[in-house]
């Protein structure tokens, strides 16, 4: 069966968990439209995430890959358009790295678009009462690395491999001690994404159905 390849973070900055993963690893072995959910955790950490991508990619030969991170200010299910080639972190990484204008690749173009249908899988969240939006910076910490890193995957080894991340709110118990930040109930997180990955599924098939190529 195809896969679907979503990814989440482990927990930094002095959290104990990290909204994204708790989301993503609840859809692990679900299956949407004859496809198949892989979750993998990444390392929050300037390069070891690539690593664990590519090894996540090789292993799971995904059709579609989603990142998902947390973000403390955002309120919403920030779906991500562009990935930049710029490391440039505001707190260490995991690993005590902190990069100041550092490329991700070297020589890799300034920035990839993503190549899921987030207009769609924005306007679809919203229609089922999840508040989403479309986001033009994914920051400049090891969400946007990752980000990049997947398209620049995509553009180098893999063209039909589809690539987006989503960056999610805080969950509420790690809002409570950042007074004034938005969060989000995991639940409902779950939800969203469920509903993001059939989003992209139906519209693959629109598209195949147009080509005249649907398996």
């Amino acid at each position: 069966m195809p896969t679907i390849l979503l990814t989440g973070f482990e927990p930094f900055g002095g959290e104990t968990v990290n909204s994204s993963w708790e989301a993503v690893r609840q859809l692990d072995g679900w299956e949407c439209r004859g496809h198949r959910v892989a979750a993998r955790l990444m390392p929050c950490v300037f390069g070891a995430a690539l690593d664990a991508l590519d090894r996540a990619v090789t292993e799971t030969d995904p059709v579609a890959l989603l990142g998902v991170g947390q973000a403390q200010n955002r309120a919403e299910l920030s779906l991500e358009r562009v990935a930049v080639n710029l490391d440039d972190a505001r707190i260490p990484d995991n690993a005590g790295n902190r990069p100041v204008d550092r490329a991700v690749v070297a020589g890799g173009p300034a920035a990839y678009f993503a190549s899921l249908p987030v207009k769609a899988i924005a306007a679809a969240l919203r229609d089922a009462g999840i508040p989403a939006g479309l986001s033009h910076s994914a920051g400049s910490f090891v969400c946007n690395h990752l980000f990049y890193g997947a398209c620049h995957l995509r553009a180098a080894r893999r063209p039909d491999l589809r690539v987006g991340f989503v960056h999610i709110p805080l969950a509420p118990q790690q809002a409570v001690r950042h007074p004034g930040s938005p969060s989000m109930a995991v639940d409902q997180v779950v939800t969203g994404l469920r509903i993001a990955v059939d989003t992209l599924m139906a519209t693959a098939e629109d598209r195949h159905e147009a080509a005249g190529t649907l398996e």
